[in-house]
């Protein structure tokens, strides 16, 4: 009977040793955690910044008056009329350069579209971007993003070339011509119209050995819009000079050179205002004073 005891008290120390020696539960092990702490991390960062790279097409580089603006934009129709979530305003420097805007990460609604904005203004010439550039959506770049700036035309080339196409059409309008003779002043013009209305005037002006103009007045609704007019010192010899005015739909004076040379120079408001008044006074002499 002892003997048995002892048997069964030998067999529970030997299954309590066994329980003792039993594997564990796997814990985690210390490299584990640093690596969900990171990972939780990255989770939680929310981009702040877009950056990269803008261009001019063309070599031409601005004046050291330019001005260049960036803007970062929510561009969604329910977004229309809200201020950018970053702004720059700086001078232009040279090109290509690089760019970054830093903005609040809490200001971006997922599901909106975003788009750099880059204009450059210089004098009268505005560059703009003919490509967007999208950020901040899902397939986007924000960083290493690429801009190119293009030059538009400016308010006086745009007036330049209407002139030009003017002029290329003259040729289908009913023409008169007509001659005046002054003291020492010998002026002839043609007359060009459409649908009734004079849309050219071609002046000759010969004043002796005070030399002689060859002028092109534009007109619309009765007023200049355009004049081209060469200085020469006789009929056949090369200009000396070409001024040329223009001015847009207000009545702003846009188109303002004067030439000599190959050297363009703005022509200043006095010459332009008094170029205005003989296209005037042309298209009173040349209409007998009916202006049409």
């Amino acid at each position: 009977m002892r003997k048995t005891v002892l048997s069964l008290m030998s067999v529970t120390a030997l299954a309590l040793a066994g329980c003792n020696n039993a594997p564990t539960p796997e814990q985690p092990t210390s490299t584990d955690a640093p690596a969900s702490a990171n990972t939780a991390a990255a989770a939680n960062t929310a981009v702040n910044e877009v950056s990269g790279t803008i261009s001019l097409r063309g070599s031409v580089q601005p004046s050291a008056n330019a001005t260049l603006v960036l803007n970062l934009v929510d561009v969604s129709s329910t977004a229309v009329g809200s201020a950018p979530l970053a702004s720059k305003t700086a001078p232009a420097g040279s090109f290509p350069q690089p760019f970054k805007l830093s903005f609040n990460p809490a200001d971006v609604k997922p599901n909106d579209l975003y788009v750099i904005q880059a204009t450059l203004t210089d004098g009268d010439r505005h560059y703009a971007m003919p490509i967007q550039a999208p950020v901040l959506a899902k397939g986007s770049k924000n960083d290493g993003v690429v801009i190119e700036l293009v030059a538009e035309q400016t308010p006086g080339e745009k007036v330049m070339d209407a002139f030009t196409a003017e002029q290329k059409q003259l040729g289908a309008m009913k023409v008169t011509h007509g001659t005046k003779l002054d003291a020492n002043v010998s002026r002839g013009w043609q007359l060009f119209r459409q649908a009734g209305q004079v849309q050219f005037i071609r002046e000759l002006v010969d004043y002796g050995d005070k030399g002689f103009t060859s002028t092109d007045y534009a007109y619309k609704d009765g007023k200049p819009w355009a004049i081209v007019q060469e200085t020469k010192a006789s009929r056949d010899g090369k200009p000396s000079a070409i001024d040329r005015a223009g001015w847009s739909d207000d009545g702003t004076l846009v188109l303002k050179q004067h030439q000599v040379g190959s050297d363009v120079q703005p022509l200043d408001d006095d010459a332009a205002a008094k170029l205005k008044k003989q296209a005037m006074e042309i298209l009173g002499v040349a209409t007998g004073g009916k202006n049409k």
